[in-house]
This record gives structure tokens, sequence and C-alpha cells, in this order.
């Protein structure tokens, strides 16, 4: 099943997210849902808020990524197929030169803007059979790990923006919250009135 995504402004991507249990309700299909909404949007991650549920649940797919020539062979072959299930994430440490790179979010369309993130990241999670990992990743897919992660915590890439290039994309973020732009996907708009 494909779930509209949640857009910009609303609350439910402010919000830090809850741990959830092994026992939580139909958890495989949810899993499966996410993908599944994940790829009919063309996206590399989705983590549950943008689904509207407010838990600490995330899931990524860096295939795209891996068919970028720029890339050395070895961090291609690992983005290759490179797709995980994070649940209950923190991450424990970050580290390395920070570097910018080129981000977008499917819960804010349209809108692409370079975001500075440490190169290596330390991630304790559980994975989809609640299996225990702890594990470093470097390059794209610790950013893609951190973009997701960020998300259970309630902060958005925008949030890490200069005060300058906020204003400049404000105009462009009220839009997305009204539902005034074009999309190939569902989304859940915060402010547009039911009826209308």
């Amino acid at each position: 099943m494909i779930f509209p995504i949640v857009a910009y402004g609303d609350p439910i991507l402010k919000k830090k997210a809850k741990e959830i249990e092994k026992d939580y309700p139909r958890l495989s299909e949810l899993i499966e849902n996410m993908f599944e909404t994940m790829y009919n949007a063309h996206g590399v991650g989705l983590a549950a808020p943008q689904i509207g549920l407010p838990i600490r649940l995330f899931v990524i797919d860096t295939t795209p990524f891996s068919e970028d020539e720029e890339l050395e062979e070895e961090e291609a072959d690992l983005l290759k197929n490179f797709q995980k299930v994070f649940i209950n994430a923190t991450i424990l440490e970050e580290t390395g030169e920070e570097w910018a790179f080129t981000e977008g979010c499917l819960s804010i369309p349209d809108i692409r803007e370079d975001v500075f993130r440490n190169e290596t990241i330390k991630i304790n999670y559980f994975d989809e059979n609640f299996v225990e990992h702890t594990e470093t990743y470097s390059g794209l897919a610790a950013r893609v790990i951190q973009h997701e992660y960020d998300h259970i915590e309630g902060i958005l890439f925008t949030d890490k923006l200069s005060s300058l290039k906020k204003r400049l994309i404000k105009g462009k973020l009220a839009n997305i919250s009204k539902g005034k732009i074009n999309l190939e996907y569902r989304m859940r708009f915060p402010l547009v009135k039911k009826g209308r």
C-alpha cells in the first residue's frame, strides 16, 4: 500500500519520535509499505514521521546513487543494493570532515540545497527482525542515514540551512504546506482545508 507523504508544515515532522517494541502491530507490513511508498516517490529514504507515524523507524535504499559516475568503485559497490531498515536507531558518534552535498526530501519537494554533514557515523539500531547492530558508515550511505535519522529526531534538512537560505526559500516552503505544488506522488498537506 502506498501512503501519502506528509508535507512540510505538519507538526509531526518536528516531533521527536518514540521507540517501538518488537511486537509493534503489523510491523513487517508497515516496512513493506514504507519501501513501496519510497520507491513510488523515487526516494532513497523514508522515515515513519513522513507517513504520519511518530515512531523511530526509517528505511533506505541507496541503489540509485550507485550509478553516479563520480563515485569511487568501492563506494558505488556499497551503495548498490544497500537496502536497510533502521528501528530505534541512535547515532553514537559523528566523525570526520564536514562536507556539503545537495539534499532534497520527499516531504519538501522541489527544494534542493547543500547541507553539511560529518563524513562518518557510528550507529546502533535494530533491523526488521529486531536483531541489534552497531555499525559504521561513511560517505553517501552515512549521509542518507543521517538525513533519515534527523526525521526521527524532528529535524528537517532545511533546519540546517543558513538564515539567508531559509529566507530565500520561505515562499516555496509556504506553498508546499498549502498544497500549491505539482507532484507525481500523493501528499498530505497540513494547511489545505477539507472540502475545498
